[in-house]
């Protein structure tokens, strides 16, 4: 089961999708949104126990970024030891974290969120998605932001594996072209392919962040609007947004007519 210490409870769920080309978009999220980072120091063990443990599992860090209350990852797990890498990670944070702060209960959010992600599109797609986080959050421009991998594709790698990426967009000179490429917009896993019902939830968090699919229906139109519309241009039906968000097909409907065309 993927209960982890530190406060998490085990519940039976669905086995996760598994990921024919090994890579996996995953994030952790502060149960009930709390802060998983009071300051810098948090982040820079959150980042060590990262590298120790996927390490530890033959698991590459291809690509990361740490929000207040999440953290996108982007793994290639070649041994398929996601699972038992990212319980360590989460066992190891969550002990530290409680015992420094005093706080008492679950650290994380339930499981883990992983994305199987299926081809290099996708993958690039990722990587940008993932740096963008601070700049879409209204927290600093991409490049700026301390926090994240991008300075590691710009400058050179601390934790990551890099080159499969870099060859990809013509190493560390083509990764600011790569950038701002509206190839690669995050529109996150922009695609006409339907995605898969048993997949749907998962990919709707990961396009959202740090807003669960439930909580669309409760924002202000503006905001709710454009969250359906990155559900859209994920590949996720009207269908699977309505059940996943409570919001009628109608109003789905206006909202992303245009983000399919």
């Amino acid at each position: 089961m993927d209960a982890y210490d530190g406060g998490m409870m085990a519940m039976p769920r669905a086995p996760r999708r598994q990921s024919k080309s090994g890579f996996y978009h995953v994030i952790f999220r502060g149960n009930g949104r709390q802060l998983l980072f009071e300051d810098d120091e948090d982040r820079s063990r959150f980042l060590a126990l990262l590298e120790k443990k996927t390490s530890e599992y033959g698991v590459a860090i291809i690509a990361w970024c740490l929000m207040s209350n999440h953290v996108h990852l982007l793994l290639d797990d070649g041994d398929a030891m996601l699972s038992q890498s990212m319980h360590a990670l989460a066992t190891a944070y969550a002990r530290y974290f409680n015992g420094k702060s005093g706080h008492v209960g679950a650290v994380f959010q339930d499981r883990f969120t992983s994305v199987a992600i299926s081809d290099d599109g996708q993958l690039l797609q990722t990587v940008r998605y993932i740096h963008e986080n601070p700049e879409k959050a209204g927290i600093a421009r991409a490049s700026e932001y301390r926090w994240s991998s991008y300075g590691e594709y710009r400058w050179g790698a601390r934790i990551i594996k890099d080159a499969l990426v870099l060859e990809m967009i013509g190493g560390r000179e083509g990764f600011e072209q790569f950038c701002t490429d509206d190839r690669f917009a995050s529109g996150y896993l922009r695609t006409t392919k339907r995605v898969p019902d048993d997949a749907a939830a998962e990919v709707a968090r990961s396009v959202l962040g740090d807003v669960e699919p439930a909580q669309l229906k409760a924002l202000l139109r503006e905001r709710r609007d454009a969250g359906l519309r990155e559900l859209r241009s994920a590949g996720i039906t009207i269908k699977q947004i309505e059940r996943l968000t409570g919001i009628g097909r109608s109003t789905i409907s206006r909202a992303t007519r245009r983000s399919v065309q």
